[in-house]
């Protein structure tokens, strides 16, 4: 039996990369997954790949960017499964740019799909979570959104994606901070894996290895993290952001306060440039992303 035995799922851009990866494993756990991609025929593939292992799965290809499409998805997940317990925002776009390159179609293209992709089909599961629990009902919700290490930590010639990543970073902790109440978690991971999006940008570091070798870069390596997240054990967990690649999960530390200077008075203008390099020179060296 799975951890995921008769739980519910929804996982959005899961025609390939690693939205498949985790359709796939959450079926192996015994999860019923919904394949929501905008390619019709890539969802149908890989349902088709949950089916041949026993598992269920529907496919669906509708716009996660807009609420009335959200509501359907949901309704659809609903009609063939019951109740949804586990929504994985996984999908994404690139629109890649150095910052003063970049049109207005980037920008909005990249905060649509990525800001308004995340909070359409949660704002509609929440609202379904909290009236059952209001209703008093247990409810396991589970959030799991995806952030990258450009949105921790900025990428050059991703700007629109940065900030758009670094915003579902802080929509994870709001959601968590709000949600909670209602026997809901919300999480968010920054991944590492060869994907659609990345095979051309690292092709060369991301290539598959040859013979046995472990693939370091394989979208497997992080699906065991969303599963686990996803499945009743993981309610203790709620307003955290994982890194993972290959073997590797770690917790991501965001923005804190660091060092300080407190004069106890208000500081000159002139006084300012000393207090902030004392600052930068107290402070821990910035990180930098993977491939920059």
């Amino acid at each position: 039996m799975g951890i995921c035995e008769n739980r519910n799922v929804i996982v959005t851009g899961a025609g390939g990369g690693l939205g498949r990866a985790y359709a796939l494993a959450f079926a192996a756990e015994g999860a019923n997954v919904v394949v929501n991609d905008i390619r019709h025929a890539a969802a149908e593939a890989v349902c088709a790949e949950i089916r041949a292992q026993g598992g269920q799965a529907l496919a669906n290809d509708g716009d996660i960017t807009d609420m009335a499409s959200a509501e359907r998805i949901v309704e659809a997940a609903c009609a063939a499964f019951g109740e949804v317990h586990v929504l994985v925002n996984n999908a994404g776009i690139c629109r890649d740019r150095m910052f003063v390159s970049l049109s207005e179609a980037d920008w909005d293209d990249v905060m649509r799909v990525h800001l308004k992709g995340h909070f359409c089909l949660a704002n509609v599961l929440a609202r379904r979570w909290r009236d059952a629990a209001k209703a008093g009902n247990k409810v396991g919700g589970r959030i799991i959104n995806t952030s990258s290490g450009a949105g921790l930590q900025g990428s050059v010639g991703q700007s629109n994606y940065s900030a758009a990543k670094a915003g579902i970073a802080a929509l994870t902790l709001v959601q968590a901070a709000e949600l909670g109440r209602y026997g809901i978690t919300a999480n968010g991971l920054a991944p590492v894996a060869r994907t659609g999006m990345t095979e051309d940008v690292f092709a060369d570091v991301m290539k598959k290895p040859e013979g046995d070798a472990f693939d370091y870069f394989a979208p497997a390596n992080v699906a065991p993290l969303l599963v686990w997240l996803g499945s009743a054990a993981s309610g203790h967990v709620t307003g955290r952001m994982f890194e993972v690649a290959g073997g590797m999960i770690g917790l991501a530390d965001g923005w804190r306060s660091g060092v300080q200077q407190d004069k106890g008075a208000r500081w000159q203008p002139a006084e300012v440039g000393a207090a902030v390099s004392a600052l930068i020179d107290q402070a821990q060296p910035a990180q930098k992303v993977f491939g920059s």
